[in-house]
């Protein structure tokens, strides 16, 4: 990874699968000075997902990759510093240079509710169904295994009586609006610390 002038300012590869709620809440809270960083450029596995066109709206580099292999080159070539993975919904094996810089949000208390296929409804169909009382989401870095590696920060939400999945999942959305930059910002501090 090069080094930046602005070492309080890393530069975010963001992957996604969808519509790109959590990109452009990234792009909303960056404009706007709440989140320290800037994007360098979004990918996504899907050539329909929406949030290639978020990303192109906001004058960003935006690419369809589904090879892991040209993942990592297009993030090596963009010099980014974390990536950011915002909805993206495939296992990606992490190369030597990305170890410990690749984060993830879950909308659930990690580790239950995660693995392969548990994301978005699905996963709060399975809290509602659990009768949990809460289900907070869970920001970590990203190892070989879906939905596991070292937490970073969590968010409690609580669950309400008469909660369905997607009443449930605005909450957590909001909660996750607020954690991702959070632990953006604590990673970098991490990475940067003597």
């Amino acid at each position: 990874m090069a080094s930046h002038p602005d070492h309080r300012r890393p530069r975010l590869g963001v992957l996604l699968s969808g519509g790109g709620r959590t990109l452009q809440n990234l792009l909303d809270r960056i404009g706007d000075g709440r989140c320290r960083a800037s994007v360098a450029g979004v990918a996504s596995d899907r050539a329909d997902a929406f949030g290639l066109q978020r990303a192109l709206d906001h004058g960003l580099e935006a690419r369809c990759l589904r090879e892991p292999s040209s993942i990592w080159s297009w993030l090596l070539e963009l010099d980014v510093d974390l990536v950011v993975l915002a909805g993206y919904l495939r296992l990606l094996p992490i190369v030597p240079e990305f170890a410990g810089r690749v984060l993830n949000i879950h909308p659930a208390l990690l580790p239950k509710h995660g693995g392969k296929g548990m994301y978005g409804d699905h996963v709060h169909h399975a809290v509602l169904a659990a009768g949990e009382a809460e289900s907070p989401c869970t920001v970590h870095l990203c190892d070989e295994v879906y939905d596991h590696g070292r937490i970073l920060l969590q968010a409690r939400v609580p669950v309400l009586p008469g909660d369905t999945a997607q009443t449930l999942g605005a909450r957590v959305f909001a909660a996750e609006c607020e954690v991702y930059p959070a632990a953006i910002a604590l990673r970098w501090a991490e990475l940067q610390a003597p």
